[in-house]
C-alpha cells in the first residue's frame, strides 16, 4: 500500500521543519503562537466543513472521515470508523475555529497541522494534525484527526 510510506514521508517532513524551528527558540518563546498559513481552496474546505459540522454533531463530523478513519485524542484510546467517531463526538459541539500552521499534499495524500480555539482570532487552546486522502472526485477526506490541548496535563494526587 503506497499510502502509508507517502504519509510517513509527509509527516516526517512536517515534524522536521517544525522541530528545527522550535530548537532555534528559547523555551520561553515556545509558547508563542505560530503564524497561520493560507491553504489551497480544496484543503481549506476541510477545515471550514469541520467547523460547520462540529456544531451539528458527531454524525455530521464523522461524514468528513474515510470509512476507516481515526480520531486520536489526548488521554484516550484510538477511535476507529465513522460509527465510533459519531458516537465519540455526540450530539454537537460548541463554537470551533480552526487554523492551519502547515500543510502539504502530494497526489492523493496530504496533511494539515493547525491550532483550534472557540473564537476566531483568539489564542489557540489546542493543536491538531489531520491526515488526508483525496477521493477520485477530488474531495479530501480525513483519515485521522489527532488533537490535544495546549495546557499541560493535570497532575494526579497520590
Amino acid at each position: 500500500m503506497k499510502l502509508l510510506p507517502t504519509l510517513c514521508a509527509l509527516a516526517m517532513s512536517a515534524v522536521t521543519s517544525l522541530s528545527l524551528g522550535a530548537q532555534a527558540r528559547p523555551d520561553t518563546a515556545a509558547a508563542a503562537q505560530l503564524p497561520s498559513v493560507e491553504l489551497p481552496r480544496d484543503l481549506a474546505r476541510v477545515l471550514t466543513d469541520y467547523e460547520t459540522e462540529w456544531r451539528r454533531g458527531g454524525a455530521a463530523v464523522a461524514q468528513l472521515f474515510t470509512e476507516d478513519g481515526f480520531v486520536l485524542s489526548g488521554g484516550r484510546p484510538p477511535i476507529k470508523g465513522r460509527a465510533a467517531i459519531a458516537a465519540h463526538y455526540g450530539n454537537g459541539g460548541g463554537p470551533l475555529s480552526l487554523r492551519a500552521i502547515a500543510y502539504a499534499a502530494e497526489g492523493s495524500v496530504g496533511y494539515i497541522l493547525g491550532g483550534y480555539t472557540t473564537e476566531r482570532g483568539a489564542p489557540d487552546v489546542g493543536k491538531f494534525t489531520l491526515t488526508l486522502r483525496k477521493r477520485p472526485d477530488g474531495r479530501w477526506m480525513i483519515v485521522s484527526d489527532m488533537d490535544n490541548q495546549n495546557r499541560p496535563p493535570q497532575r494526579r494526587s497520590p
